[in-house]
C-alpha cells in the first residue's frame, strides 16, 4: 500500500469502496492513518485548494493593506487584526464537506502568501502554486475512481474472472500509480 512515512506527506489514490463498490478515494498520512473519502469530498476538496491557492495570491494584497495600515496611518495591530477578520467574514465560504482544514493565510514571519491544510494530526504549508498542483492530482484522482469502479463492475461479469483476479488486476494497476 501507498504509504506516506511521516506526518508531513499526504497521499492520494484512486480506490472502489469495498462495501459498497462505488467509486472513493483513499486518503493516507502519517503512519497508519487512512481515511476513504467520496468523490464528492474529493472534488470539494480539490475545489478549496483552488480557491484558497487564489485567495494566498490576493493575500500580497492584504499584505500591502496591512503596511499601508501600519506604516501610513499608524495603525495598530489590534484594530487592524479586527479589520482583516471583519473583511475575511464577508468572503464567501464555500458549500460541502472537505477533507481537509485549509486556509489561505500570509505568513506571519515571510509576509508571503500560503495555503495552510490540516487534517487530525497533520499540519502543512503550502505555496500557491503546490496548492493548485495538490487540489489537479485530486481531481486526476478522483476521476481515476470512478473508471475504477466501472472497470471493476465489468470485469465482475466476466465469469472466468474470480473476485481474486480482479483483486490481482486493481493491486497491478495500483502498483503502477505509484
Amino acid at each position: 500500500m501507498n504509504q506516506p512515512a511521516s506526518n508531513d506527506v499526504v497521499w492520494i489514490r484512486s480506490t472502489v469502496h469495498r462495501h459498497t463498490g462505488t467509486p472513493a478515494c483513499l486518503l493516507s498520512w502519517g503512519p497508519g492513518k487512512e481515511a476513504i473519502l467520496t468523490i464528492d469530498q474529493t472534488l470539494t476538496t480539490a475545489r478549496d485548494l483552488m480557491a484558497a491557492a487564489a485567495a494566498a495570491a490576493a493575500a500580497e494584497s492584504d499584505i500591502a493593506l496591512i503596511e499601508h495600515l501600519r506604516q501610513d496611518l499608524k495603525a495598530d495591530n489590534t484594530v487592524l487584526g479586527g479589520m482583516l477578520l471583519a473583511v475575511r467574514g464577508r468572503r464567501p465560504a464555500p458549500a460541502g464537506a472537505a477533507a481537509l482544514r485549509i486556509e489561505a493565510v500570509a505568513g506571519a514571519k515571510t509576509g508571503k502568501p500560503i495555503v495552510r491544510i490540516g487534517r487530525g494530526s497533520l499540519r502543512a504549508d503550502l505555496t500557491p502554486d503546490t496548492a493548485r498542483t495538490m487540489a489537479q492530482h485530486w481531481i486526476e484522482t478522483a476521476t481515476a475512481a470512478q473508471i475504477d469502479a466501472r472497470l471493476r463492475y465489468v470485469l465482475d461479469e466476466y465469469p472466468q474472472l474470480t473476485p481474486d483476479d480482479v483483486d490481482q488486476i486493481f493491486g497491478k494497476l495500483q502498483d503502477l500509480q505509484r
